[in-house]
């Protein structure tokens, strides 16, 4: 009710859609809203937490006033639960580099907007904390000792011990103790840390015809060091970088945080590798709690990538907690994770289409995959009052429902496509492609597609990217 309201407010029109949109981590719901003309859309979002609302509010508006590419908030409920901001479309950089990490190749285009996000991030660090009232970050106002001791321990009790690894508590203790110190001595420790800085939380969004990085989901921000950021975006368990391109993006971060502040190159690279160690704990504690206690699938997948990325650390790992060492090499031989392959999830693209315009093409390699042809169905384009609509509104859709003949079709098609997802799942492929074509493909094949999409989503939980060639409209349906 209350996002209605705010968007009533802020465009003079009624809410016509709302689409709730996937927050993997976050407790926080969010939503596409869109006018009943379909003239305006804006996301909508509700909190759970007072405090981690307002925190987000007064960032937002304070990065704004920096010149820092953030999404605008436009309006605000009274209690601060809910609010509205502008929208910055569908691509995350997460999936604008997604050949990249899958072939761990990555083409010049994906490599330009790592080196713009990367530059990026060390304006914002800094820009970021000018002035900046760190009172109000949630739950805490800067990266101390505290908060260190939150993390280990994540790790140690949602992830270590959820392994059935036996380990000497007292001695990693020890350890945990020594990489605390460690952390806290670093200079560069009045930047703004984003603190979970991953490609996740980038838009890709055109602006004056280039594309630039935008940043969302800043609220765990505080004041922090430099290092962890870094640590926390090249060191993504998915991203799949390459040491060549770590370097490269590093040296590139270090150029631009360079106009800012002095910088050690040889002190910082020291230093970053203890923070690598440590964010790497992290996210593992996080993977833990989500993945084992929550049952979220998307962090069970993430964990094998996370154990891998561990393992290369070690392999040139600093003695600086032996213990700590020890323990980690032996968790990463057990058997569960030996056992374990890192094996990227199948993801099934849904086409409708126009068979004057022609089948769509393959883009993964593989050599495409299903198409229906839907034009023995009755069309609903023949008839004058359809030409406006496509196969996701309303009229169209009544007309293929109550004339019936869609039904057999799909229920076949359902079949034949099934059988390949659980096979496809089994054999650890990577990409289907099902194509629904018609005569113009407005009405029937999208309808198909739209059903297909919903239809393989619901029942295997992969991920769906739904396209309409012919509209120019994409769609993901995501693992939650």
């Amino acid at each position: 009710m209350q996002l209605s309201e705010l968007f009533i407010q802020v465009t003079d029109k009624s809410v016509g859609e709302q689409i709730a949109l996937t927050a993997s981590g976050s407790n926080r719901r969010y939503y596409r809203l869109i006018s009943e003309d379909k003239s305006v859309s804006l996301i909508g979002v509700e909190g759970t937490s007072h405090d981690e609302n307002h925190a987000f509010l007064v960032m937002a508006a304070h990065f704004s006033n920096q010149g820092l590419n953030v999404p605008r908030v436009l309006a605000v409920s009274e209690d601060e639960m809910a609010y509205v901001q502008e929208d910055l479309g569908n691509t995350l950089l997460f999936d604008y580099i997604s050949e990249g990490r899958k072939m761990g190749v990555f083409c010049e285009s994906e490599k330009a907007m790592l080196r713009k996000t990367i530059r990026a991030l060390a304006r914002f660090q800094v820009k970021g904390a000018e002035d900046f009232d760190f009172n109000v970050c949630y739950p805490q106002p800067e990266f101390n000792l505290r908060s260190i001791r939150w993390d280990l321990n994540y790790f140690k009790y949602c992830f270590l011990k959820a392994t059935g690894l036996e380990f000497q508590e007292d001695r990693l203790e020890n350890d945990f103790e020594r990489m605390a110190y460690i952390l806290l001595q670093q200079k560069q420790m009045n930047a703004f840390m984003y603190r979970d800085f991953q490609s996740r939380n980038v838009m890709v969004v055109e602006r004056g015809g280039e594309m630039v990085p935008y940043f969302i989901d800043f609220q765990g921000g505080r004041r922090g060091p430099v290092y962890y950021d870094v640590a926390s975006f090249l060191w993504q368990a998915k991203a799949n970088f390459h040491d060549e391109l770590r370097d490269e993006l590093i040296e590139e971060y270090l150029d631009e945080l360079g106009k800012f502040m002095e910088v050690d190159m040889q002190s910082f690279y020291a230093t970053l590798r203890h923070f690598v160690l440590f964010r790497t704990m992290q996210v593992l504690g996080a993977y833990g709690f989500r993945g084992y206690f929550e049952k979220k699938p998307h962090f069970l997948q993430s964990i094998p990538f996370a154990i891998e990325n561990l393992r290369r650390l070690l392999k040139d790992a600093a003695d600086d907690y032996p213990y700590l060492i020890e323990v980690l090499h032996e968790m990463t031989e057990m058997k569960q994770f030996k056992e374990v392959s890192v094996r990227k999830p199948l993801v099934v693209k849904v086409y409708s289409f126009s068979f004057k315009k022609g089948i769509p093409a393959d883009d993964s390699g593989n050599g495409g995959g299903f198409v229906f042809d839907c034009r023995a169905v009755n069309n609903p384009g023949k008839y004058e009052r359809y030409t406006h609509f496509t196969g996701m509104d309303e009229p169209v859709i009544k007309f293929l429902e109550e004339d019936g003949e869609i039904f057999p079709f799909l229920d076949a098609a359902y079949r034949l496509v099934d059988a390949s997802v659980k096979r496809y799942k089994d054999r650890g492929f990577t990409s289907l492609m099902v194509s629904f074509g018609c005569t113009g493909g407005q009405h029937r094949s999208v309808y198909a597609a739209e059903k297909m999409a919903e239809h393989i989503h619901q029942k295997f939980g992969v991920e769906v990217r739904l396209i309409h060639r012919e509209q120019n409209i994409e769609k993901k349906l995501t693992v939650d």
